[in-house]
């Protein structure tokens, strides 16, 4: 499927908001924009994810969020972890990280797996640590 299509798949989905439609609607002339943001899916490399604010397969948003999320909690539940299945989530202080945080428990919830989601802004460090003590299967921070 070409980035078009990928554009016009998200203008359609009723699982997108109307927000987020709406700023896809505001690039509908700028083809160049609408390819950068629709022509690969934003990837996951050995420093997470990493990408610009704002809508599209290319782009960090909660759909790029709850994807990523998905594909962890798949991994989890094909394992055989001893005890309850969970996940320990912490966020800084960065534009989106207590939402990101938020997305990320609700798809592992929907899994079946337990969130432990830090109420406030935490260092990396001490996520590293509730994994450990928590006796998580693993851990996001969103930073």
């Amino acid at each position: 499927m070409g980035y078009r299509e990928i554009y016009e798949k998200w203008l359609s989905d009723p699982a997108i908001d109307e927000a987020t439609k709406a700023s896809l609607r505001e690039i509908a002339g700028d083809e160049k924009e609408i390819e950068d943001r629709f022509y690969k899916d934003l990837e996951f490399g050995t420093g997470g994810m990493r990408g610009v604010l704002g809508a599209g397969s290319n782009r960090l948003n909660i759909y790029t969020v709850r994807k990523a999320t998905q594909g962890l909690a798949n991994y989890i539940l094909s394992q055989r972890i001893p005890g309850e299945k969970a996940v320990a989530i912490a966020h800084d202080c960065r534009r989106m990280s207590p939402e990101f945080c938020a997305e990320a428990a609700r798809v592992l919830c929907g899994n079946g797996i337990k969130a432990y989601v830090f109420d406030s802004l935490r260092p990396t460090p001490l996520l590293s640590f509730a994994v450990r003590y928590l006796k998580c299967a693993a851990g996001i921070v969103i930073t």
